[in-house]
């Protein structure tokens, strides 16, 4: 007999078979099954196999696909811990002011969601009355990451708890009033209640993940206890289409993060229709992530399910519940009994006979209502799985009907996420179908009643005494305000005397400058470094033996170069997170740790450092969520500038983030000369971000790779530094009557000036004072400032205005940025303005060559300057035409 087992090449024509004559005869077992009782009995058979060798500890590969059919058999369901008929009653109510209150708000326009927590409902709820431990228990509570287009749902809960009022439903998404309520989580809006923002799809899920590693980071660095913590992801299943959804599910199963838990709502539906027309996103959803190693409960089908799965000997409906497309079953939610007869029971024998054994009414439950996501118990057994699993993440898929229980005309429509409100007529058959006390006079104005039991009713003690219990009220955000103490001088002293006659980059500047405050020994262990790969590029190598890369297993190997000095080093309590290529996630990576003051009472200090490429342009997003979630630390971009990259070529060339990032109202933005200058900044950072009047900023650096001699600090530049400006160098009259100009510099472009300030007096006759501009945006935010204060009828002069204020000749700004980065503050500047800059794309050269094509190398800033002066008249021309031909332009 021919062993079936050879047909086809696989890896095991690579493995020694010991006994051939065995290996054939199980080959004619399953062949003799599978021509007697059917290709699906021999499927049956060895699953069942692979069941029993994995329950017996054979290691196998796992199936990465199971049935159409809930992971937890009704019969294996652990006893529900609480008052089931309560909490329908607590879930009704919420549904019902959810729906009132996007209703109420449309009069105004202003929209909102009402399907999304229709059908995810007792998904929350569940969580809320048996699960999410709140903050003032033990330990942090747990983190919930709560889906954008369900706030509405937690806007109702916090309603009947007695956090919030009527008034401030009424004024959901009206915020500028000031008691308003914002339209999504979004913590900076209302930080009493929302911890994560979440509504840019795909940022939940990955910070999500991030967030669990952090707890076990900080654990693991003995800085705090967070074993308690655990972190629920709410997701909805079009979401998962984001690539940031499933960027990290890997590093999550590799580093054991049972303290994780993803909820992904699969009620079949993206924003505009189906989310796998002609597929199954349960199935699809369950290959990637056991594919990835999490585990996976899948909670897809309600109670009255069980019956028709009893009737099923043949293992018929489960072969057609594998077959049926989400669209087309969507389309069954729809439909009569009579379409459903026929086209899902029609599709073989043995369906047809079995749905004659059920009713119209049982069908009509089964299909319109009875899903695994809309019942307590069934939600209630998929969490308690969750949380006794250990060793790895878990995903609940649990399927549900969007907007559920909101009548015909929202169940399983296309549409359903643009509509924003309900009519009367369709609140009231709301009313009956979940059985509130609202009577018909309470419609008498037109508009629909927010409904409330009574804060002393039975609905209400019972939640507020389910809370009490898990450790109270969630969502919720708290803010410990423990200042840091300042760290000790020294640091910074260490780059305020310069380099000598040493070059160094101010990359290298900054790493040294926080290598040394990760000693001082207050506030040394809460610094928390970040690279995502290519932390030798930025000379951090020198971190690796002494503080260590964080890894849960510590270092299972020995390093290839563990007889350097700066040996690549691994530690389970160490302190760098180097993430490997991924800036997305080192970015996850520092929100965690710069909200960490709120999400667990413990101040840290993350710097995250990256090619300044890939840091604005590409994770710009994050940084937005960043600031929404009042983050705090210092985001640093290195090898920054479009011409200091030598060689990288287009992609590589950064001249723009400090345009991107001067968007961000959070964001703090510099750009440093000199290595004194970034031990003032960050001093100053510290002590904004982390001192006793803490604010809700954060730092974006730009630092560069090209290694100058570093001058140690004038004196009395320290408010200039911190403000935006000062004057570096004056430049000595070449006569009484020379023409006389100011020079701006920021960044590595202030050598460029200082060397046209030269040239200007030695060729030219004329002076140049030298200023450097050590950020551009925080000279416009003053400015800002400055003119909102005179619409208030105060006088207040811009600091940029005042620093110029009298500086004889013309303003010519240079930096490493396109024009547009210094021509932010042009129109608070009383003197003649121009400005060079490196716009335009990036390309491959040496630096010197880089820049003449930029038109910013220091000949350049000289031919602009005397075009300046010619143009006011005080010089020729000619002078002009000269110079470029003495420079060889």
């Amino acid at each position: 007999m021919t062993d079936p087992v050879a047909k086809l090449p696989s890896e095991l024509d690579q493995l020694p078979d010991r006994d051939p004559e065995e290996t054939a005869e199980w080959a004619a077992s399953l062949d003799a099954v599978t021509k007697a009782a059917g290709p699906h009995r021999a499927a049956y058979l060895m699953r069942r196999s692979l069941q029993h060798a994995e329950g017996a500890g054979i290691a196998l590969p796992k199936l990465l696909e199971t049935d159409y059919v809930n992971t937890i058999p009704t019969a294996a369901e652990p006893a529900f811990d609480g008052d089931l008929e309560m909490e329908s009653k607590i879930t009704a109510w919420n549904r019902w002011n959810a729906a009132a209150m996007v209703t109420r708000g449309a009069r105004y326009g202003v929209g909102g969601h009402i399907a999304t927590f229709a059908s995810a409902a007792w998904l929350y709820e569940t969580g809320f009355n048996h699960f999410f431990r709140g903050k003032e228990g033990d330990g942090s509570g747990d983190q919930l990451y709560i889906q954008g287009h369900a706030s509405p749902g937690i806007y109702a809960r916090a309603f009947l708890d007695g956090r919030l009022s009527e008034q401030q439903l009424d004024n959901f998404r009206q915020e500028s009033g000031g008691d308003g309520l914002p339209s999504y989580p979004h913590p900076r809006r209302l930080p009493w209640l929302w911890e994560f923002p979440t509504v840019s799809m795909g940022l939940g899920p990955l910070s999500a993940i991030y967030q669990a590693r952090f707890n076990r980071y900080l654990t693991n660095r003995n800085i705090k206890d967070t074993s308690n913590s655990h972190v629920w992801a709410f997701l909805g299943d079009g979401e998962m289409d984001e690539p940031e959804s499933t960027a990290a599910l890997a590093l999550a199963a590799r580093e054991q993060l049972d303290n994780l838990t993803f909820v992904i709502n699969c009620n079949l539906q993206r924003l505009d229709g189906p989310v796998r027309a002609n597929f199954r996103v349960v199935q699809e959803l369950e290959g990637a992530f056991r594919g990835a190693g999490w585990n996976v409960v899948k909670t897809l089908w309600g109670s009255a399910w069980d019956e028709l799965f009893q009737l099923d000997t043949t293992g018929a409906l489960i072969r057609r519940l594998r077959q049926v497309p989400d669209a087309q079953f969507q389309t069954y939610a729809t439909r009569d009994v009579a379409y459903i007869r026929e086209h899902f029971f029609g599709a073989e024998p043995a369906l047809a006979e079995l749905a004659k054994l059920l009713s119209d009414a049982k069908i009509a439950e089964c299909f319109y209502s009875s899903r695994g996501g809309h019942e307590a118990r069934k939600v209630y057994a998929a969490y308690r799985a969750a949380l006794e699993h250990k060793g790895a993440p878990t995903v609940i898929l649990a399927q549900t009907v969007k907007g559920y229980t909101l009548g015909k005309g929202f169940e399983s429509k296309n549409a359903n996420h643009q509509m924003k409100k309900l009519s009367i007529d369709e609140f009231k058959s709301m009313r009956e179908l979940l059985g509130l006390p609202i009577p018909d006079s309470a419609f008498e104005d037109g508009l629909v009643p927010y409904g409330h039991p009574g804060a002393d009713s039975p609905e209400v003690r019972y939640l507020q005494e389910r809370r009490a219990a898990l450790g109270g009220p969630a969502p919720a955000r708290r803010v410990h305000a423990l200042a840091l103490p300042e760290p000790e001088e020294r640091a910074f002293k260490a780059l305020y005397k310069g380099s000598g006659k040493q070059e160094m980059a101010t990359t290298m500047a900054f790493v040294r400058l926080v290598k040394d405050l990760m000693r001082d020994k207050e506030t040394g262990r809460r610094w928390v470094p970040i690279v995502p790969d290519e932390a030798r590029t930025f000379g951090m190598e020198s971190l690796f033996p002494s503080a260590g890369i964080y890894s849960p297993l510590g270092q299972t190997y020995e390093p290839v170069d563990r007889d350097q000095l700066m040996y690549y080093k691994e530690a389970k309590d160490g302190q760098i997170l180097n993430e490997g290529i991924t800036e997305a996630g080192a970015m996850a990576d520092f929100i965690a740790a710069a909200s960490s003051y709120a999400t667990h009472g413990e101040t840290m200090i993350p710097f995250y450092i990256f090619y300044s490429m890939f840091g604005w342009q590409r994770t710009g997003d994050q940084m937005w969520q960043l600031a929404d979630q009042l983050g705090k630390g210092f985001i640093v971009g290195a090898t920054a500038g479009r011409t200091t990259l030598t060689g990288e070529g287009l992609q590589h060339a950064d001249g723009h983030s400090h345009l991107i990032a001067s968007t961000n109202p959070a964001s703090l933005n510099y750009d440093p000369a000199f290595a004194y200058e970034i031990a003032v900044i960050v001093k100053d950072g510290l002590r904004r971000m982390y001192g006793p009047e803490a604010e809700d900023v954060f730092y974006y650096l730009t630092v560069y790779n090209e290694p100058k001699q570093q001058p140690a600090m004038p004196e009395g530049v320290e408010e200039g530094i911190v403000k935006g400006l000062y004057r570096f160098k004056e430049g000595a009259p070449a006569a009484a009557d020379a023409p006389r100009l100011q020079l701006i510099g920021s960044g590595t472009a202030i050598h460029w000036v200082l060397a046209a300030q030269e040239l200007l007096a030695a060729d030219w006759g004329v002076t140049a004072d030298v200023w450097s501009a050590t950020s551009w945006g925080e000279l416009r935010r003053d400015a800002l400032e400055s003119d909102e204060a005179l619409l208030r009828g105060e006088e207040r002069v811009p600091y940029v205005t005042q620093a110029l204020s009298g500086a004889p000749g013309p303003v010519l700004a240079v930096s490493d940025w396109m024009r547009a980065v210094p021509d932010q503050i042009s129109q608070w500047v009383e003197q003649d303005w121009s400005s060079l800059g490196t716009d335009g794309f990036g390309l491959s050269d040496t630096r010197e060559g880089a820049r003449r094509h930029f038109g910013v190398d220091p000949q350049s800033v000289t031919v602009a300057a005397l075009a300046q002066l010619a143009r006011r008249g005080e010089i020729p021309a000619s002078k002009v035409k000269e110079a470029r031909e003495k420079y060889g332009m």
